[in-house]
């Protein structure tokens, strides 16, 4: 780094630990924020600063210089990543950061190491002629969408903070400018893998394969096959994940190699939604105009992801390239095994089944067909059902879920006659079904609501309620009752963009 970033840095407001900085120079183009004209803080998690151990007083008075990119902070080694991916499948052999900056990474007070990156700072070399810069609408997403997840208990990257710029961005239309501040594990993708495998470049492999490990997976520095081995815990890591973004109409809109992380957190924000009524042909996504990364075919994209890792590694998990290839496709047969049981695990779990019979996949896809043919909506149904599981009177407001309410009368019976063998009470059942099936989601209306009056008004109140609802999802709520409601017809949301 040139010793023009070190110059006016506050103190020790984040305590940086960087190693990602210590790889190859071509893993990566050191690159510095565009300062911008008059940052202004819409919002500092306090909470999640305070648990990496930053400075809190100094990210008060500071914030809006630091999390535009104005200020570096003593220690920051502000660096683009270097990535590829398949988007939509095709491939591109080059991506990369072409707005985003990762500024370095602080290990928090448990020791746990995350990277602090900046959304939206300047043009980097990756920028592909773009201008590196984020409107205000993808900043306030994000932040509501990630901070959404952590709550429901699903792994995805946090958000630190959210400033304005004083400048405006110009897509479809003039928009006020802005810039994400994101907390992750790490920002390692299947893409960066496939940056270095396109290239032939099997040392660049190797090393970012021994990063991984390092960071990720240390456990996995003794196996016989290291290689083999990070290959099965990332299918095992993402085909959990996946699961849990079914269990909960999480629709991640662009799972493109790039967007995957080989730590196992959801990442990238940008089309993502959750279903109102159940479709499991879902799709929000305004590019994605043929379904491909509809709600049904993630766990599907998933494993075909990760076969492109697997491709990335086969030259590490053996020399002979035939033994690589089956001991490869052993991970990947495995994964549909594992996210089939994650996600029936999960399944049970939000109908109230403690224990395991063989008949517990047709009950749950039976309750699945006829939320489908009564447009029954996804959050509403299980928490309602959640409700009659411990109190019969619940079961008018539950069949009201259905267009029909008497067509659950059948399924209803057949549930109660397996809930007659489960080993819980029905005050521990409806306990635990209360804490996997949430009240609050962020509803697509909700989020471009705040969104819209921020972006027209300067209005964050909306912004600043939904975040305050949405930290305890699974908390009956009585102030926010209104936000428990799926939209009306008039406010439903078809179409989602990426923030580009």
């Amino acid at each position: 780094m040139t010793s023009t970033l070190q110059q006016n840095r506050p103190g020790a407001a984040f305590p940086f630990d960087n190693s990602y900085v210590g790889l190859p120079q071509h893993f990566f183009a050191p690159q510095a924020p565009t300062p911008v004209a008059e940052p202004w803080l819409i919002k500092l998690n306090e909470p999640l600063a305070a648990e990496l151990g930053l400075d809190v007083e100094a990210l008060r008075r500071d914030g809006a210089a630091i999390f535009s990119g104005n200020l570096l902070p003593e220690g920051a080694e502000p660096l683009a990543m270097a990535y590829a991916g398949h988007q939509f499948g095709g491939f591109s052999p080059q991506l990369g950061d072409g707005r985003a900056i990762l500024l370095g990474e602080v290990l928090d007070r448990s020791g746990r190491r995350f990277d602090i990156q900046l959304k939206g700072a300047g043009p980097t070399p990756f920028s592909r002629r773009g201008d590196g810069r984020a409107a205000i609408g993808p900043v306030l997403r994000e932040y509501i969408i990630s901070e959404a997840m952590f709550a429901l208990g699903i792994p995805a990257t946090r958000a630190l903070a959210a400033v304005t710029t004083g400048e405006p961005v110009y897509r479809e239309e003039v928009l006020p400018g802005a810039v994400f501040t994101r907390v992750a594990a790490s920002h390692v993708r299947v893409g960066t893998f496939q940056y270095f495998a396109a290239r032939g470049d099997t040392d660049g492999v190797r090393a970012l394969a021994d990063y991984v490990i390092d960071r990720h997976y240390p456990a996995l520095k003794e196996a016989e096959n290291p290689y083999l081995a990070l290959f099965d815990a990332v299918s095992d890591r993402q085909a959990a994940l996946i699961a849990r973004w079914l269990h909960v109409g999480f629709i991640h809109g662009v799972m493109n190699t790039d967007n995957m992380t080989v730590s196992g957190e959801t990442i990238d924000f940008g089309p993502c939604a959750f279903m109102d009524a159940y479709d499991p042909a879902t799709v929000f996504s305004s590019i994605d105009q043929h379904g491909r990364y509809a709600y049904a075919n993630q766990p599907a994209i998933g494993q075909w992801n990760l076969a492109r890792l697997g491709e990335t590694l086969l030259p590490l998990i053996d020399a002979e390239p035939d033994s690589a290839v089956d001991k490869a496709n052993v991970v990947i047969r495995a994964y549909g095994e594992r996210f089939q049981a994650h996600w029936l695990a999960g399944m049970r779990a939000k109908i109230g089944l403690a224990g395991e019979e063989d008949g517990d996949l047709e009950l749950v896809q039976a309750l699945l067909a006829l939320m489908q043919a009564q447009a029954a909506d996804f959050t509403l149904t299980f928490r309602l059902l959640s409700d009659l599981a411990g109190d019969e009177a619940a079961e008018p407001a539950f069949a009201a879920c259905f267009r029909e309410p008497e067509t659950c009368a059948t399924w209803l019976a057949q549930w109660r006659e397996r809930l007659s063998r489960d080993p819980q009470t029905a005050a521990e059942r409806t306990i635990a079904m209360r804490r996997v099936n949430p009240a609050f989601i962020p509803r697509n209306h909700r989020v471009e609501q705040a969104i819209e009056a921020a972006v027209e008004n300067g209005d964050f109140s909306l912004f600043e309620a939904l975040l305050t609802v949405l930290s305890n999802p699974y908390e009956d709520q009585p102030g926010f009752a209104a936000y428990l409601q799926p939209p009306k017809p008039d406010e439903r949301v078809l179409a989602t963009f990426c923030g580009t």
